[in-house]
Order: structure tokens, then sequence, then C-alpha cells
């Protein structure tokens, strides 16, 4: 008795309905796979098509702003002394570019993104989302400013050159700011923002590396033949040698090899009577000429030589 009342009635005793309970299993199945494809933590997008509701709105946006700059920016004034033809944005010099040219551009991308996602990725260092920011962003500031010409230019003359067209370009780009620049702070807009896969950042948009002040460099000083350069030395040397007992002028060492020396700061380089000649310092390199320990003999470019009697923390080149 109990097997009869548990059983499924047949097909035609429920008029048809026998396949509902398969049917909510199949939806049931269905939502399971979508929760299981998504990655841990994060939840399903649901769109429109292969667009979540933040691109379709977006294109719908465009779409009407694409349409409306067909109509002519200039209204009919009825004075004959300010005659304006019909004229479109896109009759009008290069100002489509920016008004238009580049949302075109930036919903073009959007659309490609979805179809072809190993396609463009991004122009020059911004991504797709980032160009539809700074395009949607710049039409409507450029907007902006031809509605606020026409407003001042009415209330200072009382005459509106500008027609409809301006007005609702500008509205319409500034829809396309929040559904590109505020989109991730408004609900449900968010939601094509949430649980982005990471990826590497472009190299134009990682942060900055550390820059330092150049070193400076020593000047490269030709060579000096060996017969040549001994004379002023040894003339030189001759005034700054020890003297003996019975004022007799002893003969001065052979001169060391010459090097580049910085200065820490400002030193001044005497003569044989320690009266001061000029002066090196931290801002170029000094030719020593000779290394007496405690001095060095410094050669000046103008080739007056002197003794640098100060020599402490004084760096060799």
């Amino acid at each position: 008795m109990s097997d009869e009342h548990t059983s499924p009635r047949p097909k035609e005793e429920t008029g048809g309905r026998f396949d509902e309970p398969v049917a909510a299993d199949l939806d049931q199945d269905v939502a399971d796979d979508a929760t299981s494809t998504t990655e841990p933590g994060s939840e399903p997008v649901y769109g429109i098509g292969p667009f979540s509701l933040r691109e379709v709105v977006l294109l719908g946006v465009w779409a009407l702003a694409f349409i409306v700059s067909f109509f002519s920016v200039w209204v009919d004034t009825g004075l004959s002394s300010v005659a304006l033809p019909f004229g479109s944005v896109w009759s009008s010099g290069i100002d489509w570019i920016l008004t238009i040219g580049v949302p075109t551009v930036a919903v073009f991308l959007i659309v490609l993104r979805r179809f072809s996602p190993e396609g463009i990725r991004r122009v020059g260092s911004l991504a797709v989302d980032q160009f539809a920011s700074v395009a949607f962003s710049v039409s409507a500031v450029v907007w902006l400013g031809i509605l606020w010409t026409n407003i001042t230019r009415g209330i200072q003359t009382g005459i509106w050159l500008s027609s409809w067209v301006v007005w609702v370009e500008f509205f319409l780009m500034t829809a396309g700011v929040f559904l590109t620049v505020l989109a991730p702070f408004i609900r449900p807009f968010d939601e094509d923002f949430r649980d982005r896969p990471e990826v590497p950042a472009h190299r134009n948009a990682r942060p900055v590396r550390a820059v330092i002040p150049r070193p400076a460099q020593p000047r490269t000083v030709a060579p000096i033949a060996d017969g040549a350069s001994d004379e002023p030395h040894a003339s030189y040397d001759a005034a700054f040698a020890p003297q003996t007992d019975t004022g007799v002028v002893e003969t001065a060492p052979p001169a060391s090899q010459a090097f580049w020396a910085l200065a820490p700061e400002e030193r001044e380089v005497v003569d044989e009577n320690g009266l001061p000649l000029f002066t090196v310092g931290p801002t170029a390199w000094a030719l020593v000429i000779e290394d007496r320990g405690s001095s060095f003999v410094v050669r000046h470019e103008d080739g007056r030589v002197g003794v640098l009697t100060d020599v402490s923390g004084v760096t060799r080149g």
C-alpha cells in the first residue's frame, strides 16, 4: 500500500508536468557549475551576453553620444549678423578627436577585449579601463569648456550660439566618467572590478627608480714628456728644498707620479712664501704633481704651481 502512495504518477495523470522536477534539477546543476568555475572566495559576475552590466550601460551612453554628435552644435539665432551654418563636431576641425573620437576608441577596445581577450590589452602603459577613464574624462572637460564659453558669452551679449547638443553631450560624457572613473565605488557597477586576477604591471606603470647626482669626473690631461716635465718640477722643488746650516740648498728628490685629488672643501694653495695663489675645492679635481706626505704640490690650469698644506680628507682620483 505504501509503494502505491510514494510512486510517481504517470505523465498523463499530472497534466504533462511530470518533467518539472527534472528541469529544476538542471537549473541547480547549472548554478553549481557556475559557482565551481569561479576562483575561491569570488562570486560569479552575471551580465548581458558577453558584457557586464557596467559595460552594457557604458555602450548605451556612448551610442547616444555618437548619434547626437551628428547634430549641429550651433543654434539658429535669427540674426543676420550672426548667421551660423549647420555644423557638427565632425565638421569643426579636429574637435571631434577629443569630444567623441577618443571615447569611441575606448568603447571599441572594451568590446574587443570581450571577444578577443588576448588582443589589445593596453594603450601605452594604460589598461583598457584606465584608457576609457581618461577618454571620457577628457571628453567631458572639453564639452564643459564649450558649454562654459556659451554660458559666459550668452550672459555678456544675450546671444546663445551653442545648441542643445552641447548640453546633452556634456551630461552623457559625465555619465561615462561615472561608469569608468567612479564605477569601482558605485554599486552594482563595482562588481565588474572585484576579484580580478593579479597581473604584473606594465614597466611604465611601475614605481620609479631612485635617482642620485652624477659624481664629478676627473678631467683628462694630455701626458707630459719626461724631459719637459722635469725642468719645472726641479726648479719649483729647488725653491722648496730644505737648506743646510751653511745655507746651501740641497737637491730635491725626484718628483712622484702625478694624480688627481678632490678636496672636501675650499682650501688655499700657497707659494714658497706662504702667500695664497689659488684655491681647490669639491667642485673640481686638482692635479697633484708631487705627494710630500703632509702636503701636495698642485698645478693650476693656467700653469701656476703651489703647495696644498692641508691634505686631510682629500680624495685621490
